[in-house]
């Protein structure tokens, strides 16, 4: 019975230990270097964190400077449309104004050579 008993304690044991060492339980007996590796994954968690944390600034700060660039470069695509249609603006102006000296030049020359037909004509009457 003892015989049975001692190996009904040691399968106990055995089945607790397998039981707490696939469960995540800790077994400071089982395994002395499990706290050095956890200080060690803990530390490249750190790292890695620490890593992402400098990615995310950067990635912040390019964005940053490319929103500003974008804005400058829109500004500047506003300023030059703004000075062409404002060139546009005056040659339309500066041909109107040739259109208008032309039709005055016209009329001008019109009159005077409507101005000569009647002296003509006022001539042609008094010689007669």
């Amino acid at each position: 019975m003892n015989k049975l008993l001692a190996i009904l304690a040691a399968t106990f044991f055995a089945a607790s230990s397998f039981a707490a060492s696939h469960t995540g339980a800790p077994m400071t007996a089982a395994s002395g270097a499990t706290p050095a590796a956890s200080a060690a994954v803990a530390k490249e968690m750190k790292a890695d964190a620490k890593a992402d944390e400098k990615a995310a600034k950067a990635k912040a700060a390019a964005d940053k400077k490319k929103a500003k660039a974008d804005a400058k470069a829109a500004k500047k695509a506003a300023d030059a449309e703004k000075k062409a249609e404002k060139a546009a603006a005056g040659a339309k102006a500066t041909k109107t104004k040739a259109e208008a000296e032309a039709t005055k030049d016209k009329a001008v020359a019109g009159a005077k050579a409507d101005e000569k037909k009647a002296e003509v004509k006022a001539d042609a009457a008094t010689k007669k």
